[in-house]
């Protein structure tokens, strides 16, 4: 009997990973990664805990691994106070993973993201980080397929979602501008297909794959078909004079979704997203739209559930700050790692000082000791510059926290990045004043770095 191959699975409780394992569960052995701990209602799926800000928890989740199924987007902040956007936090665990695959000696990762403008003019903040997510997994030894989606409609989809709880909630249906953009939704079942056919097909590593459906719709004809599926009328007619925000405040409102969900949502819908060809598509089933929203509309569909679990145990006020840095000159972590407490000491006349010696590096303000760092150099490397938060005034604990410069996408930026950081001053006060000064700091040195072209590295 051949023995099944173990394919991990990034997201593995949102809605693809759900549909994945129930309808693939018997063709692999799935190891089913969460930031929670889960309790296994199926003997037949192994759980892993992990924590895909950290390369180690994330190389111990990959072990004994054969293929990736990467599903990671736009995760929800996991510390009370998170300073990052999506796409750098994004961009960051895409990095993580793509070193833990390297480690684990992973034979394939296939990530699933979006259809990308045939124009790529002004492209949107979500799709921009869709392709640099590609890039970052990529990046190294670990062969990457990407599978770029048209919007996939299947029974627990959160955006389809968003289409049937505006046509439950409004009668009438003013439509922006972005509603009229071309796009091909795919059927959850043949998106299901292409991703099994995909993992391990030593013929497509490498080679970005796009995915839709046999129709090309606009997102207002998707609305009117949902409708009438529904068995509601609805007048819903386009309008010019719409912003985009005012279209985020008006589907968040009417949807009942998140904004961080909706908003990058709202503005990848602008472009139209078709398929440059089908060719792929040939060997799979062929659903019309039609068929595909009556399935997601189906009630006696049983939804996977989303599994039980527990989340990890921490402080209260725990503080993670994700900043992305445009890095002209490509200078390595290691320049940058070293030049950062120089700088900082230069930039505040001395008032803050660096005292560094081989591995404790300390940040002083008039002598009192703010902030102790110490060097971890068997987990750095001239990319990478990794120094564990052990002491300091500004610190709670000494024993949790870390800070890193990661050099990424071929060194067009630095990521400078705290981690799981307890703030000793009350947090009204941090949140308001060590908080914000570290925002400043972050974009005072991106503008120093920015002094330095790619031929002046020394």
């Amino acid at each position: 009997m051949k023995q099944k191959k173990k394919l991990a699975i990034a997201g593995a409780s949102g809605f693809i990973g759900r549909w994945f394992i129930e309808n693939y569960k018997d063709d692999y052995h799935i190891i089913a990664l969460s930031r929670k701990k889960i309790i296994p209602s199926n003997s037949d799926i192994e759980w892993r805990t992990v924590d895909l800000f950290s390369i180690s928890s994330s190389t111990e989740a990959l072990e004994g691994v054969d293929y990736a199924l990467y599903l990671v987007h736009s995760m929800q902040p996991s510390t009370r106070l998170n300073q990052s956007n999506f796409e750098d936090t994004d961009l960051l665990l895409a990095d993580n993973f793509s070193r833990a695959a390297e480690a684990c000696s992973l034979s394939h990762i296939v990530y699933v993201g979006g259809i990308l403008p045939k124009d790529n003019l002004n492209i949107s903040k979500h799709l921009q980080s869709r392709y640099e997510v590609e890039r970052a997994l990529g990046s190294r030894q670990t062969p990457i397929t990407p599978i770029r989606a048209g919007i996939i409609i299947g029974p627990g989809g959160s955006s389809f979602n968003i289409v049937k709880k505006l046509v439950e909630n409004l009668p009438v249906m003013a439509c922006p501008s972005w509603t009229k953009s071309n796009n091909q939704p795919i059927d959850l079942r043949v998106a299901l297909d292409c991703i099994n056919y995909t993992l391990g097909n030593s013929s497509l590593y490498g080679h970005p794959i796009e995915i839709g459906g046999t129709q090309i719709v606009q997102y207002m004809d998707l609305l009117k078909l949902t409708a009438k599926e529904m068995k509601k009328k609805r007048w819903i007619f386009s309008v010019p004079f719409f912003s985009l925000g005012m279209s985020k405040l008006w589907v968040g409102l009417f949807s009942g979704s998140s904004p961080n969900f909706v908003s990058p949502l709202i503005e990848s819908l602008r472009h139209d997203m078709t398929l440059k060809d089908q060719d792929f598509l040939s060997i799979f089933p062929k659903f019309t739209l039609t068929e595909t929203i009556k399935r997601a509309l189906d009630k006696s569909v049983i939804i996977p559930k989303i599994p039980v679990g527990i989340a990890p145990s921490k402080d209260k006020n725990t503080v993670r700050s994700v900043q992305r840095i445009a890095n002209p000159g490509k200078k390595t972590s290691l320049w940058v790692a070293t030049q950062y407490p120089v700088w900082l000491s230069e930039m505040f006349g001395k008032i803050i000082d660096s005292k560094e010696n081989e591995k404790i590096l300390k940040f002083t303000l008039l002598g009192i000791p703010l902030l102790q760092l110490e060097f971890i150099e068997n987990r750095s490397d001239k990319n990478r510059q990794l120094f564990y938060i052990t002491g300091g005034l500004l610190s709670k604990r000494s024993n949790t926290g870390w800070l890193e410069f990661r050099s990424i996408l071929e060194g067009e930026y630095i990521i400078t990045a705290i981690h799981e950081f307890v703030p000793r001053l009350p947090w009204i006060i941090y949140k308001y004043t060590q908080a914000k000064a570290h925002l400043y700091v972050m974009k005072q040195f991106e503008k120093y770095l920015s002094s330095f072209q790619l031929n002046t590295e020394k």
